[in-house]
C-alpha cells in the first residue's frame, strides 16, 4: 500500500510537465509509467494512466516552475 501512495504522490507531484495539454499528458504517462515501474511489474499500466490523467487535469498556472535556466538573460 505504501507504494502505491508513493506512486500516486510522484505522479501528482510530477506530471505537470510542459505547458501544452498534450505535454502534461506525455510526460504525465511517462513518469507515471515510470514509477509503476519501480513499484513493481504491474503497476506500469496504471501509473502511466493515472499520470496521463492528472497531466491532463493539472492546469498549466498551477505547475509554473519559473523561467527555465536556458533564457536568463
Amino acid at each position: 500500500m505504501n507504494k502505491m501512495v508513493l506512486a500516486a504522490a510522484a505522479t501528482l507531484a510530477l506530471a505537470g510537465c510542459g505547458t501544452q495539454m498534450g505535454d502534461r499528458i506525455a510526460s504525465g504517462a511517462a513518469i507515471g509509467g515510470g514509477v509503476g515501474v519501480v513499484a513493481g511489474g504491474v503497476g506500469v499500466v496504471p501509473g502511466a494512466i493515472v499520470g496521463a490523467a492528472v497531466g491532463a487535469f493539472a492546469p498549466p498556472e498551477n505547475v509554473n516552475l519559473g523561467e527555465p535556466v536556458w533564457n536568463d538573460d
